[in-house]
């Protein structure tokens, strides 16, 4: 799933194949920057904030990029190109210099913003686990803000914290003990930041730790209820349930839990698909 860890671990893959290298070609194939070219520009570095990826150039401008749910990058070796069929759904093409090309495919979101202006496109996200300027603090503030809101919902405002998605929403919650449905005030919510920055850095450095929750790899192992619905939870063996989408949420993101292990103070109220 593509969350702050998945885009962290992107980024440098795109650093090793591109940082410091000049462009022979750079597309932008999106009707906003249909005229626009990166020919000729250096690429300098790269950066996370959240789901979203900072692609800086020589000239002073950065590429804003979001995978969302249907985006991905792929790279090709020099004089290596991506099979014709694929070559539609490119929105990014940055093909360097006697070296690698990096492709954006289906990527719906591509800003092209001046670097001194890149407030502009993630200013309003919140403190990231996996930045340099990181503030547990700020994140507990801006968590309690709302202390109604559901502790799922509230993990996964990417302005409270940046970087959490639906899999650690919801792995963490089992991971504390809390039923996803609790509000955000009735959680111990500095617990609950310490233990997803820890697992979220893990996540996103760790060789083979990639959204490994469980500590287990093997194919239906890897979280604990994310994906589990109607199997037994790998803890107490109870049922794991499933929510088809999160009240409100134009994502349609899908809630498990399992109702032993993260019991919801008065009893559960709403109907859950298993």
């Amino acid at each position: 799933m593509p969350e702050g860890d998945s885009v962290y671990r992107l980024a440098v893959r795109l650093r090793a194949a591109l940082d410091g290298r000049r462009l022979q070609r750079g597309d932008l194939r999106v009707p906003s920057h249909a005229t626009d070219s990166l020919d000729g520009m250096t690429v300098v570095g790269h950066a996370t904030h959240g789901k979203h990826l900072l692609t800086r150039f020589d000239s002073g401008l950065t590429l804003h990029t979001h995978l969302r749910m249907q985006g991905s990058w792929t790279v090709t070796a020099p004089g290596k190109r991506v099979p014709r069929a694929v070559l539609p759904e490119a929105r990014v093409l940055l093909e360097t210099v006697q070296g690698p090309t990096a492709y954006g495919l289906n990527l719906p979101v591509v800003n092209l913003v001046p670097t001194s202006a890149e407030h502009g496109v993630v200013g309003h996200l919140g403190p990231d686990p996996l930045r340099e300027d990181w503030s547990a603090d700020e994140a507990i503030g801006r968590l309690l803000r709302d202390p109604g809101a559901r502790v799922a919902a509230a993990l996964l405002e990417q302005r409270n914290v940046a970087g959490f998605g639906n899999l650690w929403a919801n792995e963490l919650c089992f991971l504390r003990g809390v039923h996803p449905d609790t509000p955000i005030g009735a959680v111990e919510v500095p617990a609950l930041v310490a233990l997803g920055a820890r697992c979220l850095r893990f996540s996103a450095t760790q060789p083979g730790a990639h959204q490994v929750t469980t500590g287990i790899r093997r194919k239906g192992e890897q979280h604990w209820v994310a994906g589990r619905a109607g199997r037994p939870c790998l803890r107490c063996g109870t049922t794991i349930r499933v929510r088809a989408e999160v009240p409100g949420d134009p994502g349609r993101r899908r809630t498990w839990w399992c109702p032993r292990c993260q019991p919801l103070p008065g009893g559960e109220t709403l109907v859950a698909t298993v």
